[in-house]
């Protein structure tokens, strides 16, 4: 069964840090692209960083660059966004997807979303 699991999420204030978790399925994992999307209220849903579990080769949206980090536990099937300096824009539901290719317009799975709020 297909599965991702995001956990971390919660409300900070601007400055905060936070890390989120994805815990997905050995079959997805080992051989997909995963990645961290976002959707703010109102707004359209963004790539926010995405990696290949094998290779590596992270993306970062440039609107989280230099604050937010991907990285990966290939030991306990896991991905993680760790995200410094937040602010308030960076407030929205973050899901965890996974694809077989990172430049895939429309990913496949999905998790259910964590929800991060920023306060200023």
């Amino acid at each position: 069964q297909v599965q991702l699991v995001e956990s971390g999420g919660g409300s900070v204030q601007a400055g905060g840090s936070l890390t989120l978790s994805c815990a997905a399925s050995a079959l997805i994992y080992n051989n997909y692209c995963m990645g961290w999307f976002r959707q703010a209220p109102g707004k359209e849903r963004e790539r926010v960083a995405t990696i290949y579990t094998g290779i590596g080769r992270p993306y970062l949206a440039d609107s989280v660059k230099g604050r937010f980090t991907i990285s990966q536990d290939n030991a306990k099937n896991t991905l993680y966004l760790q995200m410094y300096s937040l602010k308030p824009e960076d407030t929205g539901m973050y899901y965890c997807a996974a694809d077989p290719r990172c430049t895939s317009t429309n990913f496949g799975y999905w998790g259910q979303g964590t929800q991060v709020t920023v306060s200023s």
